[in-house]
């Protein structure tokens, strides 16, 4: 009796199977069709898309005067005993200011956008690989009279202003990740020009060092001029030798402010032009639009038959 019970649900489900089936088939023109339709669109559409490029870079943070930091700090503190209050010029870490200052708009506008060509940011058309030419937009940018040409509506303006091309570079340029458990950084940057590419990658580390050494080097000067005065009002001979010893350390700090090249980063692994392109993948979104027109025809036969069954009963 049992599997007198069950046999009819089985035959039902097998009958169910094939007609799913028999209905694909009768519509397999339709699924044919479409399929091949929306993959040769997506062809078309992927040939379209310019090649990016990106380099990559590993950064390793770099502290070079903590130690004298953590000496000034010391010595601070016994001046304070003798009544003498000391400034002390370097942070000890600028790494984390100093991601946190590589996305702002504030250094975009003054370090970035002043070091480089903005058509190279907000008019790139195409890049020309066999004359390593930037070829521009012509209805964004006119390369004759060398002027900005675009139509725009407000907020935007005929030039891009810093907070406009700041969204594009920090959206379509700017990749920045840190490593929380190695602590090292890697700053990315796309391009149409791999040249460009690596170009703007070092300008962003060279700007940031820089940065931080001119912040950290007017603060030490004036800690130093601070000092000199102090000592120079100083009485009491303990109060002196704290002062000058202070002096010492903070001269010490300046030289090596003035040394050191790479001052809150230095590279692990450096930029390079990269001869691979790194988007967009083309097989991959060929494949992508070829499943969906086959999902989207397969739906569509669905409900051709059903529409048209319920219609006809």
């Amino acid at each position: 009796m049992q599997e007198t019970s069950n046999s009819p649900l089985y035959s039902d489900d097998k009958i169910d199977i094939r007609e799913l089936v028999n209905i694909l088939w009768k519509g397999k023109i339709i699924i044919v069709f479409l399929t091949g339709f929306v993959s040769l669109i997506t062809v078309i559409y992927s040939l379209q898309l310019p090649n990016i490029f990106e380099s990559r870079v590993l950064l390793a943070p770099v502290n070079p005067s903590s130690g004298i930091s953590r000496t000034l700090k010391g010595y601070s503190s016994l001046a304070g005993i003798a009544g003498v209050t000391i400034p002390v010029g370097i942070d000890e870490s600028n790494t984390s200011k100093a991601i946190k200052k590589i996305n702002s708009l504030s250094f975009f506008e003054t370090n970035i956008l002043t070091n480089i060509h903005l058509p190279d940011l907000m008019a790139v058309k195409a890049w020309d690989s066999k004359t390593n030419t930037i070829v521009f937009n012509e209805d964004l940018f006119d390369t004759n009279s060398n002027t900005w040409v675009r139509d725009y509506s407000y907020p935007q303006k005929q030039i891009p202003s810093a907070q406009e091309s700041f969204k594009v570079f920090t959206k379509q340029h700017l990749n920045l990740s840190e490593d929380k458990k190695s602590g090292f950084i890697t700053l990315a940057i796309k391009h149409q020009s791999p040249y460009l590419a690596k170009q703007w990658v070092e300008l962003i580390v060279n700007e940031i060092n820089n940065f931080y050494r001119q912040k950290d080097k007017l603060e030490s000067e004036k800690a130093a001029n601070y000092l000199n005065k102090q000592l120079s009002l100083a009485s009491l001979s303990e109060v002196k030798e704290i002062l000058a010893k202070l002096l010492q350390e903070e001269t010490k700090k300046l030289t090596l402010i003035e040394a050191n090249k790479f001052y809150v980063f230095e590279y692990i692994d450096p930029p390079a032009v990269m001869e691979e392109k790194s988007e967009p993948k083309r097989a991959f979104i060929c494949v992508l639009g070829a499943i969906f027109g086959g999902m989207l025809s397969i739906i569509l036969v669905f409900i051709r038959h059903y529409f048209f069954s319920t219609r006809t009963s």
